[in-house]
């Protein structure tokens, strides 16, 4: 395979999955990672990707992935989150629960579980739990955004902080390398926020895929969350974050 071959390659692929990580570009094309890190650095500079720390992308800090592609991205690796995240919830248990195709493989998850009241502003989230009989499911009021069925405005909040939760499990779009937690519409971000301030214990979960994943809204930062769940050993300066601030971390 020609180099110009593969490249072709490589930007098809990440025009399919949004962000790939050198990796998984070695594995796939059994190549030195010194060649991969060539290849991208070339695509980056054609700007035909974005270049990352441990991988490249395309997308626009200003729109997020369509839902679709989202559901179907790092599907394997949100499965795993969602298995360990799970059992840090005991049945019983009180739960936020806020937009992201995440958050929706971990509701799934959560249907072996017993008797738990659920406020979410994600209406298939509240779809899929809504469907076992010893769960309490509230949905937050607000504007429905269509593309997703995610929950958002200032009555969403305000609705928020009716409630204090065990736990609050947050969904992200991007984490950059200084720990700030990124998203693309900040009257989700606001609903975050409240969730986060209303949660006794914040439960972060996000794929690979996320670190240094460009958005232009700031959430806030990884060390808000008392617990993060992902796939893949975090860049060593979110490492040294999660150290310094006491955040557990658990890579599936």
């Amino acid at each position: 395979m020609t180099q110009q071959e593969r490249q072709t390659l490589i930007l098809d692929k990440i025009k399919q999955t949004g962000f790939v990580t050198i990796d998984e570009l070695v594995d796939h094309f059994k190549v030195t990672p010194q060649t991969v890190r060539r290849d991208l650095n070339q695509l980056a500079k054609a700007k035909k990707i974005t270049r990352h720390h441990g991988g490249a992308g395309i997308e626009s800090s200003t729109s997020n992935t369509d839902y679709q592609t989202r559901k179907i991205m790092d599907l394997q690796e949100k499965e795993k989150i969602a298995s360990e995240l799970v059992k840090m919830i005991p049945d019983g248990s009180s739960i936020f629960i806020n937009i992201g195709t995440t958050n929706e493989t971990i509701a799934q998850a959560l249907l072996n579980h017993k008797g738990l009241q659920i406020v979410t502003n994600n209406l298939n989230v509240a779809s899929i739990l809504g469907a076992k009989e010893d769960f309490s499911v509230v949905i937050a009021g607000g504007e429905v955004r269509h593309r997703d069925g995610g929950v958002i405005g200032e009555a969403t909040e305000e609705f928020i902080k009716n409630f204090r939760m065990d736990f609050g499990i947050i969904g992200i779009s991007g984490i950059d390398l200084d720990g700030s937690l990124l998203d693309f519409d900040y009257r989700e971000v606001r609903v975050a926020q409240a969730i986060i301030a209303n949660s006794r214990q914040v439960l972060l979960a996000a794929a690979h895929s996320k670190f240094g994943r460009n958005a232009m809204v700031r959430l806030g930062n990884i060390s808000q969350a008392d617990h993060f769940f992902t796939d893949a050993t975090p860049p060593a300066e979110i490492q040294q974050i999660l150290l310094d601030q006491r955040v557990t971390l658990h890579i599936t």
